[in-house]
């Protein structure tokens, strides 16, 4: 049997924010909000961004890398069909990560938000399968704290 050319990952990050459930949901429900924290970064121009925020609703982000990268100026896609969402509570997707034409990734996404009394507390849980050419869990897992520092800023605006 020849060994497996997927690497298989779960990634766990919590983070609190002093702000209600309802302001951190609307961070992820609001395409115009989730754009800015989410597909808008340095070094980064996006090519797309689409987002239908409903259950079985898709999310289209593709992007070029600028600067000193590997993949620099080829397109980049990810591509979520979200499977559940309970307002103020709960946002689960399934999604692709595409280099070029080259799949590189598989996953589960879910995001958990739980009140506190000083805001809410949110967990994200990515559980993923990585392909050939893929960036790998600790690039995604350092990716995810980068667009959770985001939210952050968006979330104080």
């Amino acid at each position: 049997m020849q060994p497996s050319s997927v690497v298989h990952s779960t990634i766990v990050i919590e983070r609190s924010y002093p702000k209600p459930p309802e302001r951190v949901f609307a961070a992820l429900a609001d395409p115009a909000k989730k754009r800015r924290w989410f597909a808008e970064a340095e070094n980064q121009i996006v090519d797309e961004f689409e987002m239908e925020f409903r259950v079985g609703g898709i999310e289209r982000l593709r992007y070029r890398l600028e600067g000193d990268v590997p993949v620099k100026g080829i397109p980049i896609t990810s591509e979520a069909r979200y499977q559940d969402i309970v307002p103020n509570q709960r946002v689960v997707a399934a999604s692709t990560t595409s280099v070029g034409n080259h799949r590189i990734s598989a996953s589960l996404v879910t995001i958990e938000l739980l009140p506190t009394e000083n805001g809410t507390d949110l967990i994200l849980t990515y559980q993923g399968a990585f392909f050939e050419g893929a960036d790998g869990p600790q690039s995604r897992e350092a990716g995810f704290r980068k667009l959770l520092d985001r939210l952050a800023t968006e979330l104080a605006r």
